[in-house]
């Protein structure tokens, strides 16, 4: 019951506010912590000092918790901050809403969900950008977090979302070995979710095209559920100087982006309530 408990908060309420948001907490820890990294030894000692901190208490109430009668009211309250499908929808829908209004509009909403440089992408290129967020974030942001809910409880998946958060932070290449077990890390972890989520967006029939589109970008994950929504919409998904996915398909339009949110959408609490399910949860 507390999957669907988060799950239904998330539907109706969305974010916490965020002083009280825990993933708000691992980021201001992430920033304290970066300015004391000199290296690989010291990246290692702050991102495991960091896991101890919001992982091992998250696992100890999951097991205080869990035989309690209304503790899955409490495991559901918590676990909703460590994962997010309605912010997602909401921000890609309003990227393509920013470009109704101009190419300058869809640039400034972009900017906000991606890391890449947004100032001179055209509009095919937002467009393309904003659905290859939606992707990656469909394993990052959900399906990573419920499923490693569902494996280890409250602890995994806070430890998956601080994870995920160093590597947003830390691991860029070119911080180089400061950032390099942070960014190791969030791959080892992701990668059963990013293939699991390539799977389920891919249809059947183009599975064994997918791997050959994913290897086209420099993450061995983030390309597995982008290669999948490209393939499944028939459209190109490309970054420019760096890849470019399915890149004989037109690019997207709007109809593709709405389509891309309905698919995302339903997949995401189809998953939910099979792990619920699954894990007897329910």
């Amino acid at each position: 019951m507390s999957l669907l408990l988060a799950l239904l908060l998330d539907t109706l309420f969305g974010e916490p506010p965020s002083r009280f948001h825990p993933v708000v907490w691992m980021g201001r820890y992430l920033a304290w912590a970066w300015r004391r990294v000199r290296g690989f030894p010291s990246g290692a000692f702050y991102w495991a000092l960091g896991a101890l901190l919001f992982a091992l208490p998250a696992f100890l109430l999951d097991l205080l918790l869990r035989p309690l009668a209304w503790g899955w009211v409490v495991l559901g309250l918590l676990l909703k901050p460590l994962f997010s499908l309605r912010m997602l929808l909401l921000e890609v829908f309003g990227v393509e809403k920013a470009l109704e209004e101009g190419l300058e509009a869809g640039r400034r909403r972009l900017s906000r969900i991606v890391s890449r440089r947004t100032e001179d992408l055209s509009a095919e290129e937002v467009r393309e950008a904003a659905l290859e967020s939606l992707a990656e974030n469909l394993s990052d942001s959900l399906l990573a977090p419920l499923l490693y809910y569902a494996l280890f409880g409250l602890g995994g998946a806070a430890l998956y979302r601080y994870a995920n958060t160093a590597d947003a932070m830390w691991g860029y290449p070119e911080h180089g070995a400061r950032g390099a077990f942070a960014a190791r890390a969030d791959d080892l972890l992701n990668l059963l979710p990013a293939r699991l989520t390539g799977l389920l967006l891919c249809p059947p029939g183009l599975w064994g095209r997918l791997p050959q589109e994913a290897r086209k970008t420099p993450s061995p994950n983030a390309g597995f559920p982008m290669a999948a929504l490209a393939l499944r919409l028939g459209v190109r998904l490309r970054k420019r100087g760096a890849y470019a996915l399915n890149p004989l398909a037109p690019s997207p339009k709007a109809s593709h982006t709405r389509k891309a949110l309905w698919l995302v959408g339903g997949l995401g609490y189809g998953v939910g309530l099979l792990l619920a399910a699954a894990t007897g949860l329910w």
